[in-house]
């Protein structure tokens, strides 16, 4: 990859608008949330793209079923250029089409750090209206950079109902807000709302607690984006490279439209065009 001043921005011309997907835990479906709603405003008809910044466990790969795939590289002028995968209308780009396979990345934070920020700034994205960024959970290294060296437009936290994960997406909004940082929050996406059976789509059983969305969503001045159910498809669809676009359950994929038309509409957004 091509060397970079490790303290200048990442400019990314013809970029409308970059959108982080956080949370302050893992395992709340935060890839999930940000795979679809990146599919979501393709189908939309908007130039979108998804970034996994997930260094240390790339899941984008699996989740659209390119993880054998790899991008190819471009020569223009004496710099490398990669050139992304595209699938059901999104680019994508992740460390996880560098890596071999079932090997761990053993990155200290500056390397992860530099190593995101190339890799970002080496791809040829091209002119898009959505570039979406899958952030690893937490408030670390990683994040840091990110929004340190991207002009970013916002940030969208997901958590489930449960109180510890509210209280740790409370953190990651607190590094938003923090004063030397200042990305404004969008909005907060609550995933395993609740379990709906498959035979019964009109019951609803609350797993994890209810209302823990709305109530992080009051907590932070912000609105509450969507409640993603948890269905028995939804798992099954990400691990075999497919969208909410095919599921069964027709909630699903409501939550997910509306996901994506509310994050167009948004006020700080900037103003886009359907191809």
């Amino acid at each position: 990859m091509n060397k970079q001043d490790p303290f200048d921005k990442i400019e990314l011309p013809g970029v409308k608008n970059v959108l982080v997907v956080a949370s302050g835990k893992g395992g709340v479906g935060k890839s999930t949330v940000a795979a679809n709603l990146a599919v979501s405003l393709a189908r939309e008809g908007f130039r979108t793209a998804i970034f996994d910044a997930d260094l240390y466990g790339p899941s984008i790969p699996i989740m659209f079923g390119v993880q054998n795939k790899k991008p190819t590289i471009a020569h223009y002028q004496g710099k490398e250029t990669i050139i992304p995968i595209t699938k059901f209308g999104v680019k994508i780009i992740s460390i996880g089409f560098f890596m071999v396979s079932n090997k761990s990345l053993i990155w200290r934070g500056p390397a992860a750090s530099s190593g995101l920020a190339q890799l970002l700034s080496d791809t040829e994205w091209g002119e898009l209206d959505y570039l979406i960024i899958d952030f690893p959970p937490g408030t670390g290294d990683i994040q840091l950079t990110t929004i340190q060296r991207l002009n970013l437009t916002g940030a969208i936290l997901v958590t489930t109902p449960q109180q510890v994960a509210i209280a740790d997406a409370r953190k990651a909004a607190d590094m938003f807000n923090t004063k030397r940082i200042q990305v404004p929050l969008l909005g907060v996406v609550e995933n395993m709302a609740w379990f709906t059976p498959e035979k019964h789509p009109e019951e609803k059983y609350f797993l994890f607690g209810s209302g823990g969305g709305q109530q992080l969503a009051n907590q932070i001045n912000v609105p509450l984006l969507a409640q993603i159910p948890l269905v028995c498809d939804a798992c099954e669809l990400g691990d075999t490279g497919q969208t909410i676009f095919a599921s069964t359950d027709g909630t699903l994929i409501n939550q997910f439209e509306t996901l994506a038309d509310k994050i167009s509409k948004l006020p700080t957004v900037s103003a886009s065009t359907n191809n």
